[in-house]
């Protein structure tokens, strides 16, 4: 479960172009739902995932993910969270355009205490579930975007995390591949992953379970 209690967030804090980006936020996900959260540009809503990740830190209030304090959690904890439990989908895919798609799903298992045939089968295993796994030893920059962001899907889900944060996971596609992606996030919900997902999109965010909408730093529904 993911709660956030109070949570606020300012950039450059003490300096003259100090801004704050979020205000007192209060949210609970349950373990296993689908969720949107929706807002203009500058919302809000990217800095609010970057805490969820564990990307970014923030200046007050407490964050749990499954009754862990992340605040003040040391650097290796924090690591190990965002290695085993959280799965990130980027808008822009985030892959190395010379590495082949099984290398680039095979990353995060970098820090897995594993032996090397374990993490190829894993990472073609997790090629498999987003339908990709005859592209594996093809390099990424000779792929289209929708395939792009399947991999980057497949990376996301590679070490089996319980939850699944996507920030504009179909801003860079067209309507029939963005369905498509919809599709599999469907699939893995089923499957019983916690999936949020940042959109300006209201069209995204009426596929999903609940919807919650910020603005100006606050939520507001």
């Amino acid at each position: 479960m993911i709660q956030l209690n109070n949570i606020s967030k300012i950039y450059n804090k003490g300096k003259a172009n100090a801004f704050q980006a979020l205000y007192d936020v209060n949210l609970t996900i349950e373990d296993g739902e689908l969720v949107a959260i929706i807002g203009t540009s500058g919302a809000g809503k990217s800095t609010l995932l970057h805490i969820l990740a564990c990307i970014d830190s923030y200046e007050s209030g407490e964050y749990h993910i499954d009754n862990v304090l992340v605040k003040n959690t040391s650097e290796k904890t924090l690591a190990k969270i965002r290695n085993e439990k959280i799965g990130m989908v980027m808008q822009d895919y985030a892959l190395i355009d010379d590495f082949t798609a099984i290398q680039n799903v095979m990353l995060p298992l970098d820090f897995a205490k594993k032996p090397s045939r374990q993490k190829k089968e894993l990472s073609l295993q997790a090629l498999e579930v987003v339908g990709m796994k005859q592209y594996a030893h093809k390099s990424v920059n000779q792929l289209s975007g929708g395939q792009k962001q399947r991999i980057a899907i497949a990376r996301a889900i590679v070490n089996q995390p319980s939850m699944i944060l996507a920030d504009e996971p179909t801003g860079a596609l067209d309507s029939k591949t963005s369905a498509e992606i919809m599709d599999l996030f469907h699939e893995l919900h089923l499957q019983g992953r916690t999936i949020v997902i940042v959109t300006h999109d209201t069209n995204i965010a009426a596929q999903c379970e609940r919807t919650i909408r910020i603005e100006d730093g606050r939520i507001v529904s």
